[in-house]
């Protein structure tokens, strides 16, 4: 499947993960539904594969563990963990579709060190002027939800860098598996005020496994699987679709309706995504 297609599986995943968290942070605290949502996006990543030696087709063959790739996953891993509990804070108190655009300046930030030629140039432009138009500068309403969602944006560009030596390591997805579980150790703090709770309900355990599915193991997954195909610039501004299809999952599950301005932010995005260098690694980086 082409990287483009991917992204857009992805973010739907991702946000309809995060359209369920949405409605459990009525009753849950985000501390524990992010602890939740990391734990259960490293188990079946783990647990597959093993389960299941098929799955090795998709995930790969993963070769044995140095100390060096065990630093490297538990800092990505600790990264990411940082990154879901700051988003989950600002969407707390922020809409979904604009916390999304906001929390975009971080891979925008990443895919301009990186860009080099004019095309790309003007195709980040574009992207990037339609996330502004997207995100309709409606910051000021909550400034702590603005705090955690730039927050958030800052451990996205970290996640995006990391990522990538994560997905160079040769393991098939063992690092991002790996890396999730000790950044789900290092949440428990975080996660305890309600964790007693999920765990004598079944019905509250089962929508944070839906959580962590969605939006931690299909959606990170691709992500590994994106990175070893194509270079960081080209990642991420496709993460460009993700405030789009943010948009298009806000509107269907939670209600909330995307103005004349969204719609041509959504048109900036995907002409800027469609515009760019079509590059990928060449077979021995990848």
């Amino acid at each position: 499947m082409p990287p483009e297609l991917l992204f857009v599986v992805s973010g739907i995943s991702q946000y309809t993960g995060a359209s369920i968290a949405v409605h459990l942070f009525e009753e849950l605290s985000p501390g524990t539904v992010t602890l939740f949502r990391v734990f259960f996006g490293a188990l079946p990543i783990l647990l597959l594969p093993r389960l299941a030696p098929a799955m090795r087709r998709i995930t790969g063959e993963s070769r044995p563990w140095t100390r060096r790739d065990l630093v490297s996953a538990a800092v990505f891993g600790l990264a990411t963990a940082a990154m879901n509990y700051c988003f989950y804070l600002a969407i707390d108190r922020l809409p979904l579709g604009k916390s999304v655009v906001i929390e975009f300046l971080g891979p925008i930030s990443v895919a301009a060190v990186f860009t080099r030629s004019r095309r790309n140039t003007g195709a980040l432009a574009l992207a990037a002027a339609g996330v502004a138009i997207l995100s309709g500068v409606e910051i000021g309403g909550d400034p702590l939800g603005v705090l955690f969602i730039f927050g958030a944006a800052l451990f996205w560009a970290t996640y995006i860098v990391l990522g990538r030596r994560v997905a160079a390591l040769d393991r098939g997805l063992d690092g991002l598996g790996v890396g999730l579980l000790i950044g789900s150790v290092a949440l428990v703090p975080f996660g305890l005020t309600d964790l007693g709770e999920v765990l004598a309900s079944p019905r509250l355990l089962g929508l944070c496994f839906l959580v962590g599915v969605f939006s931690s193991a299909v959606g990170y997954s691709i992500d590994q699987i994106v990175l070893r195909r194509i270079p960081v610039r080209r990642f991420s501004l496709l993460m460009a679709l993700l405030p789009v299809t943010a948009m298009v999952v806000g509107l269907v599950a939670l209600g909330q309706v995307p103005t004349v301005a969204d719609l041509i932010g959504a048109v900036l995005v995907i002409t800027g995504v469609l515009i760019q260098d079509r590059d990928t690694l060449p077979p021995t980086e990848a």
